[in-house]
């Protein structure tokens, strides 16, 4: 029950991102509020691409397919960085040239990760990852739930650096949604 139901939250939150993209313009993606807020593109970038690298490394052992598939120029984003390390002002630059190519993106990587899904099991979910965090990740999320010095391990990767973040984000689109005149994607 409880395989199923990961499955199951982690394909309903990639649906509200598909239903984001599903109707926003370019313009609106880009859409830059005002200095020191970040544009509905960082969202989208930031946790799609964090997306591809939890679950092409964890899970698959292959390089993300922003950096196989050449994505970054597709896109024709003007920063292609994580967004972890740099600061809201280099970060807040960030837009995308074509936003039907990031739709492709975002599309090959949910199919990914629903490949990823249908491999599951209690067993592959518990395998260690890293023995701890490093450091500099001993501050996030994913350093709160496995405590001070806890394993990390392909549960962590999914629920964390996957299904938790993408939650977390989708909340900047929906706001960032509204403030283009969009509606929310859920009720």
């Amino acid at each position: 029950m409880f395989v199923e139901s990961l499955r199951n939250r982690v394909r309903a939150m990639n649906t509200l991102w598909q239903r984001a993209a599903a109707d926003m313009t370019l313009d609106h993606v880009n859409h830059h509020e005002r200095a020191g807020v970040l544009p509905i593109a960082f969202s989208f970038a930031h946790f799609m691409k964090a997306q591809d690298q939890s679950i092409s490394g964890a899970f698959r052992g292959e390089p993300p397919l922003w950096l196989s598939g050449g994505w970054a120029n597709r896109t024709g984003v003007t920063v292609d960085a994580f967004g972890r390390e740099e600061t809201v002002a280099e970060m807040e630059q960030l837009r995308f040239g074509d936003w039907t190519a990031w739709q492709e993106y975002q599309t090959a990587v949910i199919t990914r990760t629903d490949a990823v899904l249908e491999t599951l099991t209690e067993e592959r979910l518990a395998e260690v990852l890293l023995p701890q965090l490093p450091p500099n990740m001993q501050n996030i999320f994913c350093g709160l739930v496995v405590g001070p010095g806890g394993p990390v391990r392909r549960l962590e990767v999914l629920e964390c650096f996957v299904y938790q973040h993408g939650l977390r984000h989708m909340g900047e689109v929906e706001h960032g949604r509204a403030l283009t005149g969009l509606g929310g994607m859920t009720s």
